[in-house]
């Protein structure tokens, strides 16, 4: 019998994504039957996300952080078509209790699925930091529009005035993205340095297939006539 052979996904970091020379082995045998949890508490195992389709997979570091609150506002904005004809599946994963995916989804806008790992089986199982790592020649997000003052200052406010106050996940865990399937085959994979350090998603949509490139600038659009 021939020996099987595990995927090798890219790892793309602000540092090597121009040279894309940097790659990590994730294995998702160890994570597939890890249980995330929907909206009602209903839990599933985390390869029913990817076994029958290509799926992009969004890990945020918690529900009250500013930059994950504003990257999921401009994943609401892909228009369901443009996943529908790539046949592509678009899930967020929090790290929250499953009560706070609801109002979540309400002041983000996002329409799609979204589930939560609470005890962060599979962030801890695939890797993803746990701290904070800056460096300075790392490009802006261009999917975070608040600075970092401000946007501390709205996620702690948001903190206060919830019905349970907490930070919704362990505040020093950070994210990342991966493209699997169909099946345990993975196309990618990025792990978030810090909270900055998301996925351009026009890069995440072209890698899983996604003809149309979209434009998430919050500047207003000259119509020419």
């Amino acid at each position: 019998m021939a020996e099987e052979v595990l995927p090798i996904t890219r790892q793309v970091t602000t540092e090597s994504r121009e040279t894309g020379t940097s790659f990590v082995d994730i294995h998702l045998l160890d994570v597939e039957d890890c249980l995330i949890y929907d909206r009602h508490g209903v839990c599933i195992p985390f390869k029913s996300l990817y076994q029958e389709r290509k799926s992009i997979i969004i890990f945020v570091r918690n529900f009250l952080c500013y930059s994950c609150k504003e990257y999921v506002e401009d994943l609401s904005k892909i228009p369901r078509e443009a996943l529908e004809d790539a046949e592509i599946r678009l899930v967020v994963i929090g790290q929250s209790a499953h009560c706070h995916i609801e109002s979540f989804c309400s002041l983000t806008g996002y329409p799609y699925e979204i589930y939560v790992d609470p005890e962060r089986c599979i962030y801890q199982k695939l890797g993803m930091k746990r701290e904070e790592t800056f460096t300075d020649s790392a490009p802006p997000s261009p999917h975070v529009k608040s600075g970092m003052f401000v946007g501390q200052m709205k996620s702690i406010w948001r903190a206060m005035t919830s019905p349970a106050f907490d930070f919704q996940g362990d505040l020093h865990q950070q994210g990342g993205a991966i493209i699997a399937g169909p099946g345990s085959q993975v196309h990618f994979s990025h792990f978030d340095m810090n909270r900055m350090d998301h996925m351009p998603i026009n890069w995440l949509l072209q890698l899983a297939g996604v003809q149309q490139t979209l434009d998430f600038s919050d500047k207003p659009k000259i119509i020419h006539v």
